[in-house]
């Protein structure tokens, strides 16, 4: 008898706590709903108080240069789509940019133009820039790459990175600046130049130009962070979920391919996997009347899943 009066009091206590909490709960749930009628928050990224592009100072104790980045960590951190793809892809294709610049004497800096210009993907502008060093015909023949209606190098990873760190030689011997070498990457080597003559400076954060080119270098400066301390910004990706790296094996070919798809289909894959690999194959043939060497990339065998036909 005594252990059930103890247990009714205990239950009766019980309930009284739970319903004191209640109105507490609301209350605090009101206020925050009078605060933020949308019942979320946002603020506005943390800048930070020191950067540097490729070694270079960033003078972010200009009003001007300060807002400028700014307004790229407001746009790329609540541009959430187009960061988490960002994020995902550069897990897959960064390793193989990076080793190329370093290769190259590029600062590494540069890995985040093709983030800038495609959101890593193999894309062609309205103008005709293609993949994802988004180089125009004339520029991606002068640095190496073939370019016709059955081959284009634009859209090989490896050997457009190649070309741009010959662009990128180039424009720095000519701006003696990594920062003005990247933003005429944007406009060109003879627009920026026109723009120095005319203003008289070869300081990038001095020069009055187009919007793209003036937002160009805090774009990169912008991922350049997000990427460094995601989690900073609100992007908690599991590592789990990022993109992993193509495993693939090379064989080389000089002859004729009548047609791509049987071609694959010698290799245990179907046309469209040949192509997921080896995207400047433009044509599902290859004449190859020169017997040019050309390298195929195939996945390692087991590395992924391949859809019957």
């Amino acid at each position: 008898m005594f252990l059930r009066r103890i247990t009714y009091v205990v239950i009766f206590f019980a309930v009284i706590l739970l319903l004191s909490f209640k109105p507490e709960s609301s209350e605090i749930k009101s206020a925050a709903k009078e605060q933020y009628p949308q019942e979320y928050k946002i603020v506005s990224p943390q800048i930070p108080e020191e950067m540097n592009f490729a070694g270079e100072k960033v003078p972010l104790e200009n009003f001007d240069v300060r807002e400028r980045l700014e307004r790229e960590f407001i746009v790329n951190t609540y541009w959430h789509s187009a960061t988490i793809l960002n994020l995902k892809r550069a897990n897959r294709w960064f390793p193989v940019i990076e080793q190329i610049l370093k290769e190259n004497d590029i600062p590494d800096d540069f890995k985040f133009i093709p983030m800038v210009e495609t959101n890593m993907a193999n894309v062609i502008s309205v103008k005709g820039a293609t993949g994802y060093w988004q180089f125009m015909k004339a520029a991606a023949k002068k640095y190496g790459l073939e370019v016709n209606r059955i081959v284009d190098e634009r859209y090989h990873v490896e050997k457009s990175t190649l070309a741009a760190t010959k662009y990128l030689k180039d424009a720095y011997a000519r701006f003696g600046s990594w920062t003005m070498a990247a933003a005429s990457y944007n406009m060109g080597m003879n627009g920026a130049a026109e723009q120095v003559d005319r203003q008289k400076t070869n300081n990038y954060y001095n020069l009055a130009l187009n919007e793209e080119t003036s937002r160009y270098i805090f774009r990169l400066l912008a991922y350049k962070e997000l990427l460094k301390d995601p989690k900073k910004y609100g992007f908690d990706i599991d590592e789990n979920e990022l993109y992993q790296p193509y495993e693939t094996k090379t064989i080389k070919i000089s002859m004729e391919v009548k047609h791509f798809a049987d071609f694959a289909g010698q290799y245990g894959i179907n046309y469209g996997t040949l192509k997921l690999f080896n995207p400047w194959l433009r044509e599902n043939y290859l004449p190859n009347k020169n017997r040019k060497t050309y390298e195929i990339k195939l996945p390692v065998e087991g590395s992924i899943y391949i859809i019957p036909n």
